[in-house]
């Protein structure tokens, strides 16, 4: 595994240890811990509050809303702690049923920390059989696989445990195809190929023996799947992506490198023969980005650093121009992909800004030729939880969901995150 995304992770929390490497992040050790009332007029509530056994800890991917409005995710840690799981467990995947006004939440199915994975830092997809998709960061060969899980042919009563795991790959054979997939869930197109990131593995970057990290195509194959990928050089490509690729109408893939050992850039992958030709977009200053991109709906690109930008991409004159929208006062940000709304609005969560310094919520709206900010909340660190890696997801009647990866009630009143809704 890579020397520098080790580093990277080591941003995360430095209580937490996964394997031989640890997830830690020095601002939320320095967050104080406070409960102030807020003054926003939405609606806040916490669903669920994870206690670090059955349920999870920590959940850092993005959550997925499906059609019915009901909530899936992942914790990286909690569940099984076995085998190669340390003590704090390696991960679950879950679901919030929503009937009516209430919330029912489910544990789907706990890590193992062998063959099946462990430490799933993503959130999951849903693929076109309906079933769901996601990464680990750890497990299989040791370096990640890709899942699929599939619900019991019948549920017993309310229980909706028992989901059923396949590994469809796993990385770090040889580190060829990639290793240790990071924050960005995979993503399907309508031929059903689904597409992905990892943080490292392919080929080396520098004389430590780094490496760059890969976009991978995993293809239906004769009742298998079928990997190949394109490796990051660590050049003026980039390397190390943290986050996941959108894709548009021809085909073309679109995301960001993360800074690690390389200045971070944007990218766009175009099929090429059996492979893909690279274009970088455009070449960042030093800067964290662990969010990804979307489309603008001109053609361009929205997008948010850890440095608490948000900024715009669009194409014109031969290149593509760079455009600052809006930036944070404090200086721990953005690690979820925004969303936009059909108005053109983006909502996004910051881990580590707000009035108490614990994360926020916001909307930022166009506003004659710039854009107006509104605060929608501001975590306190107390039962409603601290620092929303993860993002937002937002229904159509405006509700807005997210996790914290810590805060809360739970891991013996440490906090080890909670599932939140706001409502307008």
């Amino acid at each position: 595994m890579s020397t520098a995304v080790q580093k990277e992770f080591s941003k995360i929390d430095s209580d937490r240890r996964i394997g031989t490497i640890a997830l830690t992040a020095t601002i939320l050790l320095a967050m104080a811990m406070v409960a102030a009332p807020m003054a926003q007029a939405q609606t806040f509530s916490v669903l669920h509050t994870f206690t670090g056994s059955a349920d999870g800890a920590t959940p850092y991917g993005s959550l997925l809303l499906d059609q019915q409005g009901n909530l899936y995710g992942t914790a990286e840690a909690g569940g099984f702690t076995g085998n190669n799981c340390t003590s704090r467990g390696c991960g679950t995947v879950f679901k919030l049923t929503h009937r009516g006004s209430s919330w029912t939440f489910s544990p789907l199915y706990s890590f193992q920390g062998n063959s099946d994975g462990a430490t799933p830092v993503s959130g999951v997809s849903i693929g076109p059989n309906g079933t769901l998709y996601g990464t680990t960061y750890f497990g299989g060969f040791g370096e990640g696989t890709v899942y699929n899980l599939r619900p019991p042919a019948r549920a017993v009563g309310n229980i909706l445990g028992g989901w059923s795991e396949t590994v469809i790959h796993n990385f770090g054979s040889g580190h060829n195809d990639g290793a240790n997939p990071g924050l960005g869930s995979v993503l399907f197109d309508p031929a059903g190929n689904m597409y992905g990131t990892t943080s490292a593995g392919g080929i080396l970057c520098d004389f430590d023996g780094d490496t760059c990290g890969t976009v991978f195509v995993l293809t239906p194959s004769g009742g298998g799947w079928t990997v190949s990928t394109f490796p990051f050089s660590g050049g003026s490509d980039g390397g190390n992506p943290l986050s996941g690729v959108v894709r548009d109408s021809a085909g073309n893939l679109y995301g960001v490198t993360d800074f690690l050992v390389f200045a971070p850039v944007a990218y766009e992958l175009t099929p090429s023969g059996q492979g893909w030709t690279e274009t970088p977009l455009y070449t960042f200053g030093p800067s964290d980005m662990y969010a990804g991109v979307i489309f603008d709906g001109a053609g361009g690109l929205y997008g948010a650093t850890v440095d608490s930008t948000i900024y715009r991409l669009s194409p014109g004159g031969g290149s593509w121009n760079y455009s600052l929208l809006y930036s944070f006062s404090g200086s721990s940000g953005i690690w979820g992909t925004l969303v936009r709304d059909a108005s053109g609005n983006l909502y996004g969560a910051t881990c580590g800004d707000g009035t108490h310094g614990q994360g926020s919520v916001f909307k930022l709206t166009p506003s004659g030729g710039g854009w107006t900010e509104t605060d929608l909340y501001d975590f306190t660190g107390g039962s409603d939880g601290s620092c929303p890696i993860g993002g937002v997801a937002r229904d159509a009647a405006g509700n807005i969901y997210g996790t914290t990866a810590s805060g809360g009630t739970g891991c013996g009143g440490s906090g080890c995150g909670v599932v939140w809704e706001i409502t307008p």
